[in-house]
C-alpha cells in the first residue's frame, strides 16, 4: 500500500520553525494499530490522518505512543493540505474528531482554527508540579493539562522540569504561562507522558490559555508565542464559547510511504 504524505510546519512562517506534523491522507481509516505504527515510525508529535465523508473530514491524531483527542497544529497542518495541495475550493473546511467538529478557514496568509474554549478549575496537584519543577508557581489550575503560572517570562524560558515526575501526573501534559513584555503571554508545553518531552508549538494548550489569561488580562485577543527551541507565534480570539486560533503554515516535505 503506498501513502501520501505532508509534513508541515505549523505555526511557522519558514521551515524548521513552529511544530511539525505529518498529514496522511486517506481514502478509508487503516487499522489502529497500523496507523499507530506510522506515527511511531514517523517519530514525530504527531501524525494526523484524515478520511472525507461527504462533506466532512473525519480527522485523528496519533502521537509516536497513542492517539489523542485533541490536537491544534496537527488540525491546521491538515488544513494546510487540503487548502494548498488537495483543491479545497470552499471556505471552510469541518473536521469531525473526538473533541468535537473543529472547523477551519482561511484569512489571507493566515488559517483559522475554531476550537471549543475549555474550562480551568484550581489544582491541589502542587507538591508534585513544585518538585518537578524545583519551583514555587503562582498558581496552577487543571483542564485538558495542568496550567502552570509563573511570576515572570524568565521563569518560563529558564523551566527545566523533571521528566520523570511529569510522567506520573494524571492529565496530557503540563502547561507552563506568564506574562510578557513583548506578546500578551508566553507558554511551554511538556507531554512526556505520551513520548513528547517538549512540545514545540501546542495550539490545544491555547484552548485552556485563554481561559486563564482572559480573567487576568480582561480581554478576548491574545497575541501569544510558545518559547520551544522552534518556537511559534500564534493569535488567539475568544468568541463566546470558542476560541479562534490563528497562524502560518509551511510545507517541508511531500512524499510517500510503503506500508
Amino acid at each position: 500500500m503506498i501513502l501520501k504524505t505532508y509534513q508541515i510546519d505549523a505555526f511557522a512562517t519558514k521551515v524548521f520553525e513552529g511544530n511539525p506534523a505529518m498529514v496522511v491522507p486517506l481514502k478509508s481509516w487503516l487499522d489502529d494499530d497500523l496507523m499507530q505504527k506510522i506515527a511511531e515510525e514517523n517519530n514525530l508529535s504527531e501524525t494526523a490522518f484524515f478520511v472525507q465523508k461527504d462533506e466532512i473530514y473525519e480527522l485523528r491524531w496519533f502521537t509516536p505512543k497513542s492517539e489523542v483527542d485533541m490536537c491544534g497544529h496537527a488540525t491546521l497542518a491538515s488544513a494546510y493540505v487540503l487548502f494548498e495541495y488537495l483543491g479545497y475550493d470552499k471556505e471552510e473546511i469541518d473536521f469531525a474528531t473526538k473533541s468535537g467538529h473543529l472547523k477551519v478557514h482561511r484569512d489571507g496568509k493566515y488559517f483559522v482554527m475554531n476550537f471549543p474554549v475549555q474550562e480551568i478549575k484550581s489544582s491541589d496537584k502542587h507538591q508534585k508540579i513544585e518538585e518537578a519543577f524545583g519551583t514555587k508557581p503562582l498558581a496552577i489550575f487543571e483542564s485538558m493539562d495542568y496550567i502552570v503560572v509563573f511570576e515572570n517570562e524568565e521563569d518560563v524560558i529558564n523551566a527545566t522540569p523533571d521528566f520523570a515526575l511529569l510522567k506520573e501526573l494524571d492529565l496530557r501534559g503540563v502547561c507552563i504561562t506568564a506574562k510578557s513584555q513583548i506578546y500578551d503571554f508566553v507558554t511551554r508545553f511538556f507531554a512526556p507522558k505520551y513520548g513528547i518531552e517538549e512540545d514545540p508549538v501546542t495550539g490545544s494548550a491555547f484552548t485552556q490559555l485563554v481561559s486563564y489569561w482572559q480573567s487576568v488580562l480582561g480581554k478576548d485577543a491574545f497575541f501569544a508565542k510558545q518559547l520551544s527551541h522552534r518556537g511559534g507565534e500564534v493569535r488567539c480570539a475568544i468568541k463566546g464559547d470558542r476560541v479562534e486560533i490563528s497562524s502560518e503554515a509551511v510545507k517541508y516535505l511531500e512524499g510517500t510511504i510503503e506500508v
